[in-house]
């Protein structure tokens, strides 16, 4: 896992479905507050609505450059030389919007919700890499313009876009440094 790395270009080559259909079972089995299974994977293969989920995500990317980031903000997303571009919404062969879900089919209330779809994302990201997949976790604010997009009812709210796909040949990631354990363990 320690090779994991965020992909922002992605290879055109097609990735076999059953390796996102095995990456979403194996989300689909994270633990859950009561078992409540708060979460929606939509997996999206069509052009045009991946091109229509870029336009949205630029007009909130737009909007979050020009104004509501703080300058703070600003200089922490440097390194990672990004903008309000999102190219790769329509380069990745596929891309998964994971709603997490308000309300049960049957109205039931979900407990520990971020809690539980942040734990089904992280086995998602796993799966993905260890099939050799690139993913990039996207979270365009707001996003409920994916709701519409996607056909998807109020009582589900978008929580991460994850382009996925065979990283291209000629992809670059920021050199980053994770902190030492030394600095993240402590034992008691």
């Amino acid at each position: 896992m320690s090779t994991r790395r965020s992909i922002r270009d992605f290879s055109p080559d097609p990735v076999p479905h059953e390796l996102i259909t095995n990456a979403i079972a194996t989300a689909n089995s994270a633990p859950s507050g009561a078992n409540r299974q708060p979460w929606r994977f939509v997996v999206v293969s069509d052009p045009e609505v991946k091109r229509c989920i870029r336009k949205g995500a630029e007009d909130e990317e737009r909007a979050f450059y020009a104004s509501r980031a703080s300058q703070e903000w600003l200089e922490a997303l440097e390194p990672l030389g990004t903008d309000w571009r999102k190219p790769f919404l329509e380069m990745a062969p596929y891309v998964i919007v994971v709603f997490e879900v308000h309300r049960g089919p049957s109205g039931e209330k979900p407990y520990y919700l971020k809690e539980s779809v942040g734990i089904a994302i992280g086995l998602l990201i796993a799966s993905l890499h260890q099939s050799g997949l690139g993913t990039l976790t996207h979270t365009p604010s707001p996003m409920r313009f994916l709701n519409d997009i996607l056909d998807r009812p109020p009582g589900e709210k978008p929580f991460v876009v994850l382009p996925v796909g065979w990283p291209a040949t000629d992809a670059t990631v920021p050199m980053l440094a994770k902190r030492g354990l030394d600095e993240v363990l402590f034992r008691v």
